[in-house]
C-alpha cells in the first residue's frame, strides 16, 4: 500500500473519531446544564471544554471569554482552529476524497452528507436554534459512517490502518476527558453523595458514551469505579486499555509479524504501554495520582503517533531506504 493512501485512511478515521468525541462532549455539557440550572450563571461553566483541548492560549488570544456561544463556536465553526468540528470534517472529507478507490461509495456519500450538514449554509443557525439535535445528528452521522465502513470495506491492510487511527484517537480523547473532568469534580466532603455530585459524575460518563455500560457493571455511581472502568475495562470499547489493545493488534496485522513479537521501536512502545495498563491497579493509580498517570499515557500516545508517522508516512531519503534494505520502485 502507498504511504499516501495509508496516511489518508489513518487520518480520516482520526478526524472522524475527533468529530464524534467533540459533538458528544458539547451535547453532554448541554444536558448537564439542564440538570444543574444553578451552573448556568457560572462564567466558567464552559471552560472545562476548552481545558480538555489543551489549547487555552489559542482560545484566550482569539476568542476571549468562556461563554457558551464562544466555546461552541470555538469547538464547532472556527475554521482557523484545526481541531474544531468544521476543520476536522473538511480534513476527513479531503482524506476520503483522496482514497475513493479504497473506501466504498456509501461511505463517501455519508462523509459528504456530514460535510454539508456542518459546512453548508445555515449550519450555524441550526446549531444555535436547536443545539441538542444538531450535535446529536453529528454524533449519529459518525456512528453511521463507522458502521458502513465495517460492513462495506475489506478488512485488509486499509482497514487495519483505519482501526489504528480510530483507536489511538479514542484512547487519547478518553484520557483527556477523564483527566480534566475528574480534576473539576474531585470529591469534596460538602457534596459527596449529593444530587450535584451524582449529576456531574453522570455527565462525565455521558461525555464518553459509557453511562449505560457502567451502570450494568457497577450500578452505583462511584468516582473510583468510574476511573477504573474508563481506564482498565477490557470489554468496553471506549476504555483506554481496550483502545490501546486494539490499536496494537491493528499494528501487528499491518506489520505482518506474529502478535507479541516486539522486534522494533513501535512494537516495543506498544508493549510498554500495554504493560503499564495491564499491570497497574486502580488503587496504585489513585495513590500515585490520576493526573500523573494519565499524563504519562498521553505522552506515550504522542510518542506512538510520532513513530507511526516516521515508520509509515514520512518521506525518507533514498540513501536511508537503501541502508534499511527497502525496495525502491
Amino acid at each position: 500500500m502507498l504511504s499516501r493512501v495509508a496516511n489518508s485512511l489513518y487520518w480520516m478515521n482520526r478526524y472522524l473519531e475527533r468529530i464524534e468525541n467533540t459533538a458528544r462532549l458539547i451535547e453532554s455539557q448541554l444536558h448537564m446544564l439542564l440538570d444543574l440550572p444553578s451552573m448556568r450563571k457560572d462564567p466558567n461553566a464552559w471552560k472545562p471544554l476548552v481545558d480538555i483541548t489543551g489549547d487555552n492560549q489559542y482560545f484566550t488570544e482569539n476568542i476571549g471569554r468562556y461563554k457558551r456561544e464562544e466555546v461552541i463556536f470555538f469547538h464547532t465553526f472556527d475554521r482557523n482552529y484545526p481541531h474544531s468540528i468544521i476543520s476536522c470534517v473538511i480534513a476527513a472529507r479531503e482524506n476520503a476524497r483522496s482514497v475513493r478507490e479504497i473506501i466504498s461509495s456509501e461511505m463517501w456519500e455519508k462523509i459528504n452528507n456530514l460535510y454539508l450538514s456542518v459546512a453548508g449554509p445555515g449550519a450555524s443557525l441550526k446549531a444555535s436554534k436547536n443545539p441538542h439535535k444538531f450535535y446529536y445528528d453529528i454524533k449519529m452521522a459518525c456512528h453511521l459512517i463507522l458502521g458502513i465502513a465495517y460492513s462495506t470495506m475489506a478488512h485488509g491492510e486499509a482497514w487495519h490502518f483505519s482501526e489504528l487511527g480510530r483507536f489511538l484517537e479514542r484512547a487519547d480523547k478518553t484520557s483527556r476527558i477523564l483527566d480534566v473532568k475528574y480534576f473539576i469534580i474531585l470529591p469534596r466532603i460538602d457534596f459527596v453523595g449529593s444530587s450535584l455530585d451524582s449529576v456531574q459524575w453522570t455527565a462525565l460518563l455521558k461525555s464518553i458514551s459509557s453511562l449505560e455500560m457502567y451502570r450494568k457493571r457497577f450500578n452505583l455511581i462511584s468516582s473510583k469505579n468510574i476511573v477504573d472502568f474508563l481506564i482498565f475495562d477490557r470489554e468496553f470499547p471506549r476504555s483506554i486499555l481496550y483502545c490501546i489493545r486494539h490499536a496494537e493488534r491493528a499494528y501487528f496485522n499491518i506489520n505482518g509479524t506474529p502478535f507479541g513479537v516486539y522486534d522494533n521501536d513501535l512494537a516495543r512502545q506498544f508493549g510498554k504501554l500495554m504493560g503499564k495498563l495491564n499491570y497497574s491497579h486502580i488503587d496504585e493509580v489513585m495513590a500515585i495520582g490520576l493526573h500523573q498517570f494519565l499524563d504519562e499515557i498521553q505522552s506515550d500516545l504522542n510518542d506512538v503517533g510520532e513513530t507511526i508517522h516516521d515508520n509509515f508516512f514520512a518521506n525518507k531519503p533514498v540513501s536511508e531506504l537503501n541502508q534499511s534494505g527497502a525496495q525502491i520502485q
